[in-house]
């Protein structure tokens, strides 16, 4: 089996040969049909990085919902509020963060985790940084999560470690776009 570090070069390179505006649509709609997200008020989203997944446009499928974004303080995620016009400002992760103070996460309904990749087993393939992990695992027991993954990239098997936290949803492409 590869390596994380070698599963992860794989996945960025083949997100680079990817249509991601039609996919994030894709999988925009596919979230906003399932149950817990329309039972979800309160909903953490990401700033997608280049070449990835973008659920900026739940923002407007579902305007009524409540929306955060996480920012890196320290080595751990914290949750800010989020809407259209939220000033957000580059980090040194080069991720778009709000400017906005930190909220407390344990009322958040539902959370969208970025995936480089994602496995049939529901386990999940980040940047290496283990901030979601670590998020979910001293806050998961409040809320659900949810991934989406193209299905270039979804794969039987992932390498897993003892702090690898499964991801409860996992929406893997299934219908030609």
């Amino acid at each position: 089996m590869q390596t994380k570090s070698q599963l992860r070069n794989y996945a960025k390179k083949i997100r680079k040969t990817l249509d991601i505006k039609n996919l994030s649509e894709y999988f925009c709609k596919r979230i906003s049909a399932t149950e817990i997200f329309k039972n979800s008020n309160n909903v953490m989203i990401y700033y997608p990085l280049k070449n990835e997944l973008d659920f900026l446009s739940l923002l407007d499928i579902a305007p009524s919902k409540n929306y955060y974004l996480p920012k890196v303080y320290n080595k751990e995620l914290i949750v800010c509020k989020f809407n259209k016009n939220s000033l957000l400002k580059k980090s040194n992760l080069k991720i778009y963060e709000p400017c906005t103070s930190s909220i407390n996460p344990t009322f958040l309904d539902l959370v969208i985790v970025p995936a480089l990749m994602l496995d049939k087993n529901n386990n999940r393939l980040g940047y290496g940084g283990g901030f979601y992990d670590r998020f979910i695992e001293e806050f998961g027991n409040n809320f659900k999560t949810i991934s989406a993954i193209p299905k270039e990239l979804f794969v039987d098997n992932l390498p897993i470690e003892n702090f690898d936290k499964k991801i409860d949803i996992v929406l893997q492409q299934n219908t030609i776009i």
